[in-house]
């Protein structure tokens, strides 16, 4: 798959295209559905599917104090295109120039002058240009002027709920790891450097590997998960914590891992996912070393059961 930052970094011959144009937070299922469209149409026309995103949410520059933490990072969601199968990824940075730009400048400049759209596909309640004032009415009346048709892909429903970046995010706020899995169609994964932390579970008999703050992939609620982590192709049974880690000394909110009858593995300054599985438990505060332990050890049971594993 190719990358640009720009349309100025597209090469004067690439070919026409069927385009695709969001935040794609997530890559969830009604993203996928859009995506496997592009891909189809494409390939039916003989064009190059390309997808358009933003190097940050809209929000971040419009509406700061309203900016949320996105599901999946940049490293993350350039991955899941690519296996979408797209040809081509644009991500613009948005900027106060590209904020400003009226919906028919923002067609011209990147769909018909950067991208030579002969396709666009969008969701049904798309907007673009200054201040969302683009509709897919407004789309389709631009495409017949510029030479493009545009194609509305419908919502993808999962229990009769419209799946979208909003459910992910609420059933991750509620540690349901199940329904996450369904509405993305995939694990829900955080990737990040192990750092060096406090060491304190070295200290109980539990070794901890902690992530990076700056790692991608959405924290899901406060508390323990059953969960995978992966490493250099492999892949061993995990306990997760998110949290802050009140018992010993607070801190800034993170996400753990011990990986189960693996005490001596090394994962300092490696790269390594960590998949959520199941829920185990809520955080909690406890009253010393012997509560704690205790806990522990009720919770690696649980984890062992729910990932199959034997004592």
């Amino acid at each position: 798959m190719i990358t640009w930052m720009s349309t100025n970094q597209i090469d004067a011959d690439f070919p026409e295209t069927a385009v695709t144009i969001g935040k794609f937070d997530g890559v969830h299922l009604g993203h996928q559905a859009l995506l496997a469209d592009l891909v189809n149409i494409a390939e039916e026309h003989g064009i190059a599917s390309v997808v358009v995103t933003f190097d940050r949410h809209p929000d971040a520059l419009l509406n700061p104090n309203a900016v949320k933490q996105a599901i999946t990072g940049p490293i993350q969601k350039q991955y899941l295109i690519r296996e979408a199968g797209a040809d081509a990824l644009l991500t613009l940075t948005f900027d106060e120039e590209l904020a400003q730009l009226s919906p028919e400048e923002f067609v011209k400049q990147v769909l018909v002058e950067g991208l030579k759209a002969r396709w666009v596909l969008v969701g049904q309640d798309f907007r673009f240009g200054a201040r969302g004032a683009g509709d897919v009415a407004q789309l389709v009346e631009l495409g017949k002027k510029y030479g493009f048709r545009v194609n509305v892909v419908p919502p993808v429903i999962v229990d009769g709920e419209v799946v979208s970046t909003t459910l992910v995010r609420e059933v991750l706020d509620r540690g349901d790891i199940a329904k996450a899995t369904e509405l993305l169609g995939r694990p829900h994964l955080t990737t990040g450097i192990i750092e060096h932390g406090l060491k304190i579970g070295r200290t109980i008999g539990f070794p901890t590997a902690n992530m990076s703050r700056d790692a991608e992939g959405y924290l899901p609620v406060d508390g323990v998960y059953a969960g995978w982590l992966y490493a250099d192709d492999e892949r061993y049974p995990t306990a997760l914590s998110v949290g802050i880690n009140e018992t010993f000394q607070a801190v800034p909110r993170l996400i753990e891992a011990h990986v189960i009858d693996h005490k001596q593995l090394d994962l300092y300054d490696m790269v390594v996912s960590l998949e959520y599985v199941e829920y185990v438990r809520p955080a909690a505060k406890f009253d010393g070393v012997d509560a704690l332990v205790e806990e522990i050890n009720r919770d690696l049971a649980k984890c062992r059961i729910i990932l199959g594993i034997k004592e």
